[in-house]
């Protein structure tokens, strides 16, 4: 299969609402996995069920992963949390974009 310069950039674009942030910013990008006990102490402003319901949506798009799964707001202590390593470098430009450099001309 061969892919575009325009199918490539759609597939980049990554839209996110600010709880999302929130919790890819409180998860890290190292991949390692953080207790979900944890994630509510550093995600303290979101209630257990909107806390839940966005980490089902980040599961569910592929960029967190979860062990065991989330089922329900009640287990939330129970499982690990991690960015995902394949999507983390397209997480981070799209919290933290950094301003591309300017080119220079050289004149004649």
């Amino acid at each position: 299969m061969t892919h575009t310069m325009e199918t490539v950039f759609l597939m980049s674009k990554i839209n996110l609402d600010g709880g999302e942030i929130s919790i890819i910013r409180a998860l890290g990008f190292s991949g390692a996995p953080m207790p979900g006990r944890d994630l509510k102490g550093r995600i303290e402003r979101m209630s257990d069920n909107d806390l839940a319901d966005t980490l089902k949506t980040l599961i569910a798009l592929g960029y967190i992963s979860a062990t065991p799964d989330l089922d329900r707001a009640e287990d939330l202590e129970k499982v690990a949390f991690s960015v995902n390593s394949g999507y983390a470098k397209a997480l981070k430009e799209t919290i933290e974009p950094t301003q591309e450099p300017t080119k220079r001309v050289r004149r004649q």
